[in-house]
């Protein structure tokens, strides 16, 4: 049985959690600004300060919340009875949240430095667009599923619910 959190440390960690989720939800809006207006301006200029603005956002401030969301979803996963692996929506958002992660390590920030790099018109608007338009879509729908809580439990949170159960038919 994992070790639970006292309920101010839960609270604690929801706190920081809903917090950095919100912000990596407004960092991606602001990505997509950024990245549309890139793409679809006919300043260089403009080009210009849109990709750097990104740069700065993805360099700066994404990865830290990325990483801040992650960890604290684990946290609230372990230290919760909900658990990483006893409900469908965790587990969902547990590996939407790593792929997401990756994804900005690997697609997203190289994208970016690619079209800093180029100096000029965009070689592909799908480096600066492709991206934000795939996290936000992803960070939608956990937002969606963290409210509405669906599929019910996976078949780890039936097997150690059953044992729970019995033990209060006992009693």
């Amino acid at each position: 049985m994992n070790p639970k959190l006292s309920r101010p440390a839960r609270r604690t960690a929801l706190v920081v959690h809903v917090i950095a989720s919100a912000s990596w939800l407004g960092l991606t809006l602001g990505l997509l600004a950024l990245g549309t207006t890139a793409a679809t301006t006919g300043s260089a200029v403009t080009v210009e300060a849109s990709v750097r603005a990104m740069r700065l956002f993805a360099d700066w401030l994404l990865l830290p919340v990325a990483f801040l969301t992650l960890l604290t979803g684990l946290v609230l996963s372990l230290g919760t009875p909900w658990g990483l692996a006893r409900h469908r929506w965790v587990y969902t958002k547990f590996w939407l949240t790593l792929a997401t992660t990756t994804a900005t390590v690997f697609a997203l920030r190289p994208g970016v430095n690619a079209a800093v790099a180029a100096g000029g018109p965009l070689p592909d608007a799908g480096d600066v667009l492709f991206g934000p338009v795939v996290s936000l879509s992803a960070y939608v729908f956990m937002t969606v599923i963290s409210v509405l809580k669906p599929w019910g439990l996976t078949r780890r949170g039936r097997r150690l619910r059953a044992p729970a159960r019995r033990t209060l038919q006992d009693a």
